[in-house]
């Protein structure tokens, strides 16, 4: 039985989401932003909720990512007569053996996409939870554990929303981010239809990279560097959330969790071996945003959980650089400072 316990170096990881990153952004044309927060959630050990208006790309940005790593892929489309037992599996009466057979359901997969995840009733939406936070199943008092890497891509639309069911906020806290496709640009439109004008580019879309390769990939962003001063940043953003005017809910601590580990994969990806206060602030409004409920009077005065973030990466300071930072392998090395720019987003 092959192991992986050899981390992946910084140059395998780059070249290995490289490869990737280009098979995706062949399909989805002018989104290169969205692509990247989507490899950076596969590295993370995350699951992302893609939502937009319809037409935009959403179930293909999720058929695209998958198809280009080799393993396997199992697409639910959530209905509102889909049933938990649909998702998770059922244990079944075996006459022969005279004894209950379990057989799986659509969630032992590494990559599950779930369309129109908003239009199954809460109780089928349930039965993604135990999955999505401990990557198991548990069925008649069994518990199976499923495949690594494992991933949850859904997606919803934020109109139609006659005969949906809003994701509860426990739903929505599994998903470490959110991501809205948006309208492409005139370029972006015009090369699609060239792309897409004839046949669909995912016939040929063939696998980039393997799954034991993303496993390597996860170890080897695990052991980015982060600071103690990075991690106490995303601390007090996530905190703020939890006390800010116009909020009635803010991020959990597993939403700092997410930020942490979302860091990581977006240095990772960005070729360094430390995570900096600028890959907290690019991921902050992806990561939290979907978490929080704004108030009755915010939402009078128009104001989003998006903006919100952005007020509170605003007023919050950023962490003054070390003189020193340890990487991969625990090695000692002189980094710049910690660029003072105003806070991006993906």
């Amino acid at each position: 039985m092959t192991t992986y316990d050899d981390r992946a170096s910084l140059t395998d990881l780059t070249a290995t989401v490289e490869r990737v990153r280009s098979s995706v952004e062949g399909v989805i044309e002018g989104k290169p932003e969205v692509v990247r927060l989507s490899l950076t959630v596969l590295l993370a050990e995350g699951h992302l909720l893609i939502e937009d208006v319809p037409g935009v790309g959403k179930t293909m940005l999720a058929k695209t990512l998958a198809r280009s790593i080799d393993c396997s892929v199992r697409r639910i489309q959530f209905t509102p007569d889909l049933l938990p037992s649909d998702i998770t599996g059922v244990s079944i009466w075996d006459q022969q053996r005279r004894d209950f057979e379990f057989k799986p359901g659509a969630i032992f997969a590494q990559i599950v996409i779930g369309d129109e995840i908003n239009r199954a009733s809460p109780k089928t939406q349930s039965a993604l939870l135990e999955s999505m936070e401990e990557r198991q199943v548990t069925i008649d008092g069994q518990t199976y554990e499923l495949p690594s890497p494992f991933m949850v891509v859904a997606t919803q639309n934020p109109v139609e929303m006659e005969g949906t069911y809003p994701l509860p906020e426990a739903q929505r806290d599994r998903f470490m981010a959110r991501v809205s496709v948006g309208y492409p640009s005139v370029e972006a439109e015009l090369q699609m239809l060239d792309v897409h004008g004839g046949v669909s580019p995912l016939e040929d879309l063939q696998p980039v990279a393997h799954a034991h390769e993303i496993v390597k990939l996860i170890e080897a962003v695990r052991g980015v560097h982060v600071s103690e001063a990075v991690r106490r940043y995303a601390v007090e953003l996530v905190a703020a959330t939890r006390t800010h005017p116009d909020l009635r809910l803010g991020a959990s601590p597993r939403a700092t969790l997410h930020l942490l580990r979302a860091a990581r994969a977006a240095a990772a990806l960005a070729g360094r071996e430390y995570a900096l206060p600028d890959d907290i602030q690019a991921l902050a409004v992806a990561i939290l945003a979907h978490r929080l409920l704004p108030t009755a009077q915010a939402q009078l005065n128009r104001r989003t959980a998006e903006q919100v973030v952005l007020d509170i990466l605003q007023r919050t300071p950023v962490p003054a650089a070390p003189q020193q930072q340890s990487g991969f392998g625990g090695l000692g090395r002189s980094i710049p400072a910690y660029p003072q720019q105003p806070p991006r987003s993906l």
